[in-house]
């Protein structure tokens, strides 16, 4: 059903991972954009390139959708739009300056508000996680033959390997592994990343506290995430929407497999109550 679609964006996000290495290589721009006042992010000239590859793509093959893309004006009319493409050209942009190898490509395609196509690359290490709705999810490594993924079932908190970032580690969090007794880190870079850690069964757990991300963000990754019988939601257990006309992901993401999903919310709730991460109000139009 979405063979085409999934063909098209796996092209562009190889096709965009070329360039953006390239650009690593021989060297790239790079500028701050202030998306608050206590808080800004890098943009660099291989965002922009690997975004304009990938949105004339989609354009040309898909011209009915609507797409928003991290580095493009948001055009309105997608709220108008069944499907719509949401576009993240360097997921990890941070790291990506600081010349580690663990940024991410992702595209991701929604249907009245839900993910039902992602393809996540990682072109440092040739890592190509994709997945469509009710097929499965699949990471191909190095181009060898494509991997079926799925989450560990692990329901013990204790147990649990947690995905952190690599760079963006808080006291919060710290409190956080504390209080759950988790014994185990995997740090990455890149949130998509970080979610497919979860899906292939490297991590357990992911906890996002910052309000910081946006709907490109985790797109991509949530439908391979679930694709994998995983699930993903907002720190406080519900869904993202996708169809809306601010961006933000203003609650956080907590991403885990679904027998541990209840349990881990449970626990989660006090430990956020105590430390002043309260849910906000999001827009939904």
């Amino acid at each position: 059903m979405l063979d085409k679609e999934l063909e098209v964006a796996t092209q562009l996000a190889i096709q965009a991972g070329e360039e953006i290495m390239e650009l690593f290589e021989k060297g790239f721009e790079v500028q701050q954009k202030k998306l608050s006042e206590n808080f800004s992010e890098p943009v660099t000239s291989a965002d922009k390139r690997a975004g304009e590859i990938i949105v004339e793509g989609l354009s040309k093959y898909f011209p009915e959708d609507g797409i928003l893309s991290e580095e493009l004006e948001d055009n309105l009319e997608r709220l108008k739009k069944q499907r719509v493409w949401i576009i993240d050209p360097i997921d990890g942009t941070k790291g990506f300056v600081e010349k580690s190898r663990d940024f991410a490509v992702q595209i991701g395609l929604v249907s009245n508000g839900r993910p039902i196509l992602g393809v996540v690359y990682q072109p440092a290490e040739k890592r190509l996680f994709f997945a469509c709705k009710n097929k499965g999810a699949f990471l191909v490594e190095k181009e060898q033959k494509p991997k079926e993924l799925r989450v560990n079932e692990t329901q013990n908190i204790e147990d649990m390997t947690l995905a952190v970032s690599r760079m963006h580690r808080s006291p919060k969090i710290t409190e956080i592994v504390s209080r759950l007794k988790l014994k185990k880190e995997i740090a990455h870079g890149s949130v998509g990343l970080k979610i497919g850690l979860v899906a292939e069964g490297k991590a357990d757990l992911y906890i996002h506290l910052s309000p910081h991300t946006k709907l490109w963000d985790t797109c991509a990754p949530q439908i391979i995430l679930e694709e994998a019988n995983g699930i993903l939601t907002d720190l406080f257990g519900e869904e993202i929407n996708y169809c809306r006309k601010d961006t933000q992901n203003y609650n956080g993401i907590l991403a885990t497999n679904k027998k541990a999903h209840k349990v881990v919310l449970d626990r989660l709730k006090p430990i956020l109550n105590q430390l002043g991460r309260i849910k906000l109000k999001e827009k939904t139009q």
